[in-house]
């Protein structure tokens, strides 16, 4: 069934529903930071990180305690913001672009699964849902969503700056960065405050119409850069916090060395930025009056990269990070702020995950519900109103392994109950996360009574679905399995260690010009 086609028939009542309602349309601000870690964020508990304009915005707003990514990797988490549904249900379920199937060689026990590699075509978006409502609808900075054809211009967007297949950026973070939707500024303009003040023009030149300003940064995604000046104050910040020489950064669980301290100079540098670009596009608000009648909602993707990649962050007491099946490849800065409706500093227990946006955001618009469409998500209204919902489990399929040590697993999260199932050996795991959020102690083997009964329910969500699922390697060889790992805990952790120390020794620097952000000197 070509669902687009099917909800496309209901869009011109939709359309005369959206003229009744035209003048209380709230215009909508979508903040998607790539690979943002939950305690990444100063009100999240981060002491080393400055970010007081998201600070801000969470003071004016609702914080989901228990807000929740769709995917431990970006593409699948981007594809269930656009479509209100589940990864194993709209098909992609890794990152765009890694292999699968035989094409997956790197010595690992299963073949992770085949997935799409494109957005579908045939799926309604919320840009799409939106615009069809009335609304001018904007992109800047990262899409991954698929190739050209598949870019956010095809998807419902009407202006797209920046968006296209790549996912990270392609020349860096600050000009020239060689990417085919945006044009360059001067050498050495950073590419995160650039999107910020695209976003900003868009929005001071839309006051006569409701939008939807969609700005996904590509930061904090690596490469990590920063300039000198932001690396320097926080190599004197960390250490003034006494963070310098103290003790082992990384500590080896499972696959891979998980950084243990947040004491990244260049991390931090690319915190303030983002941060200040955030603050662009919140004081431009506020300077049109655009403030009184604009949701604000800010997220990320998944988890922060704790282990992996640039191993820039640390996200304890949560376990794992970008990639990971355990709390902080998930767990996300998850707020939302509409005015005239939300309590300014109030924050929430109720779990919402990223499939959630879509009709949140349709209902707020007063615009009809796409059941159809929007399958896996549920509307927060309520909640943004001060009240509930009634209880829900949540659920997450990942059928491949994560550059950042994670491992193919599908999960269930009913109440304080977590059940992860892990596709290499059919092992479990039971968390009970009020007693144990950093998921240290599993209690499958106590509670089989409990491991059973998540499991029934995994089980139909994955058949509901249509969950692919990976395939024994026949290549595996244990031998050299074991061989990986122990270098991963050696030779890997002990590179890592003198690595990250150099950072914040004096005169350290990357190269003669900063990754290119001293080019305009």
């Amino acid at each position: 069934m070509n669902l687009k086609k099917t909800i496309a028939a209901g869009l011109p009542a939709l359309l005369v529903g959206a003229v009744a309602v035209a003048a209380a349309q709230p215009n909508f601000v979508f903040i998607l930071v790539d690979d943002l870690g939950i305690h990444d964020i100063g009100a999240e508990g981060s002491t080393f990180y400055e970010t007081p304009h998201i600070d801000g915005l969470v003071k004016s707003g609702m914080r989901f305690e228990n807000g929740y990514a769709a995917c431990q990797v970006c593409s699948p988490s981007r594809a269930s913001i656009m479509l209100g549904t589940a990864p194993p249900r709209h098909g992609i379920t890794q990152y765009i672009g890694d292999k699968s199937g035989l094409a997956y060689n790197r010595g690992d026990p299963v073949m992770p699964a085949e997935y799409l590699h494109n957005l579908p075509a045939d799926q309604t978006t919320l840009a799409e849902a939106l615009r069809a409502g009335g609304y001018t609808t904007f992109f800047a900075g990262k899409w991954h969503l698929g190739d050209e054809g598949s870019w956010p211009e095809d998807h419902g967007f009407d202006i797209n700056k920046g968006g296209w297949s790549k996912g990270s950026p392609n020349g860096g973070y600050f000009a020239p960065w060689k990417n085919p939707k945006l044009e360059n500024g001067p050498d050495g303009e950073s590419l995160t405050l650039r999107l910020a003040h695209e976003t900003a023009s868009f929005i001071e030149a839309s006051q006569d119409k409701p939008f939807l300003a969609y700005l996904s940064f590509y930061a904090v995604h690596g490469p990590i850069q920063t300039t000198e000046a932001l690396c320097d104050k926080y190599k004197k910040k960390a250490k003034k916090m006494g963070l310098v020489d103290n003790g082992p950064r990384f500590k080896f669980d499972r696959r891979l060395p998980v950084r243990q301290v947040q004491d990244n100079p260049i991390y931090a540098g690319m915190m303030e930025t983002l941060d200040d670009a955030v603050g662009i596009v919140l004081d431009t608000l506020k300077k049109t009056g655009l403030d009184k009648n604009t949701v604000v909602i800010f997220t990320g993707d998944n988890g922060g990269v704790s282990s992996g990649d640039a191993f820039a962050t640390s996200l304890l007491p949560f376990r794992g990070g970008k990639g990971r099946q355990w709390e902080g490849g998930i767990r996300e800065p998850y707020y939302i702020r509409v005015p005239g409706m939300t309590k300014p500093g109030s924050i929430t227990q109720v779990p919402a995950i990223g499939m959630d946006f879509f009709p949140t955001m349709l209902e707020l618009a007063g615009l009809p519900p796409m059941p159809q469409q929007h399958v896996d998500g549920v509307s927060l209204v309520p909640v943004l109103k001060g009240g509930t919902l009634p209880d829900r489990d949540l659920f997450w399929h990942y059928p491949h392994y994560g550059n950042q040590g994670g491992e193919p697993s599908s999960i269930i999260r009913s109440k304080d109950w977590k059940l992860i199932f892990y596709h290499e050996d059919g092992r479990y795991e039971l968390y009970n996360l009020a007693d144990d959020i950093g998921e240290q102690s599993d209690l499958a083997a106590q509670h089989p009574e409990k491991v059973a009964e998540l499991k029934k329910r995994l089980d139909a969500w994955l058949a509901d679905t249509g969950a692919v699922m990976p395939e024994r390697d026949p290549r595996f060889t244990q031998a050299k399995f074991d061989a990986k790992l122990e270098s991963a805990r050696t030779k890997k952790q002990d590179s890592l260690e003198k690595q990250h120390a150099r950072y914040l020794e004096p005169g350290w620097k990357p190269n003669a010009n900063w990754w290119g952000s001293s080019a305009q000197d």
